[in-house]
């Protein structure tokens, strides 16, 4: 059985969608069979692998509201043990088509059923909000990553989005943790990334990841040439950063991957 990880977070420009594409590509750089799925409907994702969304005939647009097999829809990528279940603009109204439906907040894990026998990492890129779409999401998750940004309000809302964790854990997926908090956009430069460092850290304890996302020119070009930075620039600060975290969550969860040669690293 391989493991389900949301990212979410509400607010925006968090590096949320960076860190779908780039921790999903460094688990598959490091040989562990994985599955991003985008449900943003601005499918950043989708592109970000090199898929222009109007190539796509089946999306998870289809799978949640046109019952299309998830199977049907699921892409090959550049990366050989990473594929895609791409998202599509028609996701734009697929919270008003899935209102009235039974069982709403579990369309999506019903769609995925089997899928993590078949990857080690499942990866959920959610819209930058606490729709419907995102509660499928956390629904159908073993645990959420939370990208946080280095910058001021770094914490703004987030109370809101641990709220949302608490009602699914309640009422929805009792199974549902925080995989952990993640820390991006770090500028070495500034203090203010150390004081936000240092405040998050208060916040959240041990649940922050030690690896840090840094500020980097080349993670942020990555996207518009379609390819992760893993595979645009395997030598930048921003591909290093995203394989360092890959490895410290297979370590995280090393009961499930004990033959894992990341951790025969140590």
């Amino acid at each position: 059985m391989g493991k389900i990880i949301s990212i979410a977070n509400q607010k925006g420009g968090v590096g949320k969608t960076t860190t779908a594409i780039n921790l999903a590509a460094s688990l598959a750089a490091v040989e562990h069979t994985t599955l991003i799925i985008d449900i943003d409907p601005q499918s950043n994702t989708t592109s970000g692998l090199g898929i222009e969304s109007k190539t796509v005939t089946n999306s998870v647009y289809e799978v949640m509201v046109g019952g299309v097999d998830a199977k049907d829809a699921i892409r090959e990528t550049e990366l050989p043990f990473l594929e895609l279940l791409p998202s599509h603009i028609n996701l734009v109204g697929a919270e008003i088509e899935m209102i009235d439906r039974e069982e709403r907040e579990h369309i999506l894990e019903k769609a995925m059923e089997g899928l993590s026998e078949e990857y080690d990492f499942i990866i959920i890129d959610c819209p930058p909000s606490l729709g419907l779409l995102t509660i499928n999401a956390l629904t159908a998750s073993d645990s959420v990553l939370i990208p946080v940004q280095c910058e001021y309000f770094a914490l703004e809302g987030l109370g809101q989005l641990l709220n949302t964790i608490k009602i699914v854990r309640q009422h929805l997926n009792t199974e549902l943790e925080i995989e952990g908090v993640l820390l991006t956009m770090y500028d070495t430069r500034t203090r203010l990334s150390d004081q936000v460092a240092d405040e998050v850290r208060k916040y959240f304890d041990d649940r922050v990841f030690e690896q840090i996302i840094k500020r980097n020119v080349r993670l942020a070009e990555a996207p518009s040439f379609g390819k992760p930075a893993v595979l645009y620039d395997s030598t930048s600060v921003g591909a290093k950063n995203y394989l360092a975290l890959a490895r410290e969550i297979i370590r995280r969860n090393k009961d499930l991957f004990k033959d894992s040669p990341v951790l025969a690293e140590g």
